[in-house]
């Protein structure tokens, strides 16, 4: 019985059940009060634009509510197992389970099973929905909540916040869309920089396209900063070093691709020869980011057992909280770390999750089995 760890079908079920109305409970109480108040700080850049209103409001809601369901789903989980676990425990239920014969992982096996399963709907989650809504928001906030350019989806999507140096000049732009020889920016900026990197003039421009090579600028604007004159130009080409390749590796934004999409981009910039620690980090993430769900359980097992009446149950709560909490603490901090090079990537994404994983089981077994 004790390699059994479903021993029953109705106690499955019932723990299951329980654990998902709980999770489902504390997370839809999170992101509506975290999505109230992010709607406070937003709403009023959103309304800024002329034309805003109401609807863009609820859009700017319906692309935040993907963003934060993905973020605290493993909070909600690991909140859900305490609430869970210790109202088993303060109704004897696990003295029930226990005296019945069922083992410490046979009682949380349901609750580990259930947490898989949540694992697995979050990775498909963010796959299909979150990153679209990141790549959505992020131009949208790159257009300063304005009109988002329309483009085909058959020739590339639009990304936001395009960043390239061209010698010493930079040529910077709020959105890109299409791809290849049909990219189009727009919100432009050119920087002219002396080689001190001084900058020398400034030129503005709605729109760019590619003109074979550079990038022609439609309606510029010229800062001149010696002379502080401002002087209209007429269409003028830049940044002729600048190829549709470079701009199209340059502006990858690895929370806007899919797990997929993201390796392929990996892929492309180690043939460039570009450094990929960040992107690899963030790809390994997007594995056992929502398998983070999947030890909230054990982690917060410590609540279950332990009689209620010894006044440790408290004590008990507050230790498996603790010890989930410090777990997203530490993946942060790894993350970090493989992002800029301190940690090689699988370990930056993994050693998070194992050390908590055998953390977990150490404390289960040496307190319960």
């Amino acid at each position: 019985m004790q390699l059994d760890f479903f021993p029953s079908r109705t106690l499955t079920l019932y723990l299951a059940k329980m654990f998902v109305l709980r999770i489902l409970a504390v997370l839809v109480m999170l992101v509506l009060v975290l999505l109230a108040l992010d709607l406070l700080s937003a709403t009023g850049k959103i309304l800024a634009p002329e034309g805003n209103g109401q609807a863009e409001i609820l859009r700017y809601a319906s692309l935040r509510l993907p963003q934060l369901i993905s973020r605290f789903l493993p909070y909600s989980v690991l909140l859900a197992t305490l609430i869970t676990l210790v109202t088993l425990n303060q109704n004897s239920e696990v003295v029930a389970m226990k005296a019945a014969g069922l083992s410490a992982h046979q009682v949380l096996a349901p609750l580990l099973l259930t947490a898989a399963l949540v694992a697995g709907l979050s990775f498909g989650f963010n796959e299909r929905i979150v990153t679209r809504a990141n790549a959505t928001l992020k131009a949208w906030e790159a257009a300063e909540y304005g009109p988002i350019p329309d483009v085909d989806a058959s020739i590339g999507g639009v990304r936001s916040s395009v960043y390239l140096t061209d010698g010493n000049n930079i040529l910077a732009a709020a959105t890109l869309s299409g791809a290849g020889n049909a990219i189009v920016l727009t919100g432009v900026t050119w920087y002219e920089r002396a080689p001190g990197g001084i900058i020398r003039e400034q030129v503005r421009s709605p729109r760019a396209t590619y003109a074979g090579p550079g990038w022609r600028l439609e309606n510029p604007v010229r800062f001149d900063v010696a002379g502080a004159m401002t002087d209209q130009l007429p269409a003028l080409v830049v940044g002729e070093n600048l190829t549709p390749e470079r701009i199209m590796l340059q502006s990858i934004d690895p929370d806007a691709q899919s797990f997929w999409e993201l390796g392929q981009s990996i892929e492309a910039y180690e043939a460039a020869g570009r450094n990929t620690d960040e992107m690899r980090a963030k790809w390994w993430h997007r594995l056992s980011g929502p398998l983070s769900a999947l030890l909230m359980p054990l982690l917060g097992s410590i609540a279950a057992f332990g009689l209620a009446r010894s006044g440790q149950l408290f004590v008990r709560a507050i230790i498996g909280m603790a010890l989930g909490f410090a777990y997203f603490v530490v993946d942060n901090a790894a993350l970090a770390m493989g992002s800029f090079g301190g940690y090689p990537p699988f370990l930056a994404a993994w050693a998070p999750f194992f050390l908590f994983l055998l953390l977990g089981e150490t404390v289960l077994i040496r307190t319960e089995e």
